[in-house]
């Protein structure tokens, strides 16, 4: 019989003595019963409608509606429309702020401009690039009693001239371009570097003393009251 139903033999005595604990649950014990019910001949139905009689009946059916349902109720959120008051009273909000932040940082700090070394400099209000005829008089005369020096000079081509007062104020540092006169007066004495030597013709307290020096030449000199020295 075990050989044939597969159901071991220690487990066949324990049914013949109604003892199903070695089966497993009921589920088992109604497989075993069916295969040895067919195997001596009986009918599997019924052996298993009367095992159930004996041990607690027919199982009822599940649904499986039961089986399945949660044990903590899902709550699914209903979606609503946006709420466009919320959004454009924290819209306008945020342009509120914009603006106090733009009005209070917004200016623009003015930046000093900045003159490059190539371009003529603007002469001190005491000094005049072109002087007219009476004022350079005036000049003259003040030189001569004063002990003012009042240096003219004249580009014949453009060229580099800085034009230093003999206390250190520069008076004029730049290009001087060609076909233009400058007149610059000072106490004691001026000190000037030509970029070009030849480039230029001098007048000093209204004597005219030509070129500094020689073509192409980088030259320093100095003129003082009442004669111009060269150094």
């Amino acid at each position: 019989m075990s050989a044939r139903t597969r159901v071991r033999e220690a487990l066949i005595h324990a049914i013949e003595r109604d003892d199903f604990s070695q089966c497993g649950g009921d589920f088992y014990a109604r497989g075993h019963i069916r295969n040895i019910a067919k195997v001596i001949g009986l009918d599997p139905e019924t052996m298993v409608h009367r095992y159930d009689e004996l041990h607690g009946g027919v199982p009822l059916p599940v649904r499986a509606a039961s089986v399945f349902q949660a044990d903590t109720p899902i709550k699914i959120r209903e979606s609503r429309s946006p709420n466009w008051t919320t959004a454009m009273a924290v819209a306008l909000a945020i342009v509120v702020v914009f603006g106090v932040v733009k009005m209070m940082g917004g200016q623009e700090t003015p930046t000093a401009e900045v003159r490059p070394a190539a371009v003529p400099a603007v002469p001190p209000p005491a000094a005049s690039a072109a002087p007219s005829p009476s004022r350079q008089a005036a000049s003259l005369a003040t030189g001569k009693k004063g002990e003012m020096v009042v240096f003219q000079v004249r580009a014949e081509r453009s060229s580099w001239i800085d034009v230093t007062e003999a206390g250190g104020r520069k008076l004029f540092s730049g290009m001087l371009e060609a076909g233009k006169t400058s007149v610059w007066k000072a106490k004691k004495g001026v000190k000037v570097t030509f970029g070009d030597g030849g480039a230029f013709l001098l007048r000093v307290n209204g004597k005219n003393l030509g070129t500094p020096g020689p073509s192409g030449q980088v030259l320093t000199r100095s003129y003082g009251a009442p004669a111009p020295r060269s150094r």
